[in-house]
């Protein structure tokens, strides 16, 4: 690791503070919810689109990621 960067553990049980709970909570909240399924393959397929979808929207998966103590850049 870089001698700049400085290594904080997360806590256990903590996904407020984990990026990708986020990513899913929006997921489940705005695409994947009040939907019947047929099948497993159904559900992954939904899945799929939904975060093939987000993939590309680059502004909206920023701004569901972007906390102020995860910048990398020094200034």
């Amino acid at each position: 690791m870089p001698e700049n960067i400085i290594s904080i553990p997360l806590p256990p049980d903590s996904p407020e503070l984990n990026p990708v709970e986020r990513i899913w909570l929006y997921l489940r909240e705005h695409v994947l919810s009040h939907r019947l399924l047929k099948d497993y393959n159904a559900i992954v397929e939904a899945c799929s689109k939904a975060w093939n979808a987000l993939a590309t929207d680059t502004e909206r998966l920023r701004s569901l990621t972007a906390y102020p103590w995860l910048s990398c850049v020094n200034h």
